[in-house]
């Protein structure tokens, strides 16, 4: 149950941010459905590996490759996908309590804090270009295929 509560509200939370960033209608299910995939993907592995820093990284690549494949499907910019998709993985609240340790002269607690946010901010920039260079690999590798046969 605990997953499936999981599911609908991180659709209804990536459609809605597809709304706010004034994504094409016909496009904020497929958004929804990208930055589900990517959160459920996170919340599987980090509940499993503990560590959330390389359950970041491959929900990052799982949003950065079916964002590439739905861009093509849809004929749309791949930013579309992929900022939509990434929003349920972004650290924010881990940024907010990192700021207000520094506030509070909690300097120990919040330079932890500011050391994952920003391990987690890179492998979300690792993974979406770690993403498109997979799909530079396969659309040569599928152009070589055509060449040759």
């Amino acid at each position: 149950m605990d997953i499936l509560g999981q599911l609908i509200t991180s659709f209804i939370a990536t459609a809605a941010f597809g709304v706010i960033f004034n994504a094409p209608k016909e496009t904020l299910v497929k958004c929804g459905l990208v930055g589900m995939g990517g959160w459920i993907i996170y919340y599987i592995a980090e509940k499993y590996t503990g560590d959330s820093v390389l359950a970041t990284l491959l929900a990052t690549l799982f949003v950065g490759i079916v964002s590439q494949e739905l861009a093509k499907f849809s004929k749309t910019p791949v930013i579309i996908f992929s900022v939509a998709g990434i929003i349920p993985l972004v650290p924010g609240g881990l940024a907010y309590d990192t700021m207000r340790n520094f506030v509070e002269d909690d300097y120990f607690h919040a330079l932890a804090l500011g050391a994952k946010v920003t391990l987690l901010s890179g492998s979300i920039a690792f993974g979406l270009v770690f993403s498109e260079v997979i799909n530079q690999v396969i659309r040569k590798i599928r152009r070589n295929k055509v060449f040759r046969i």
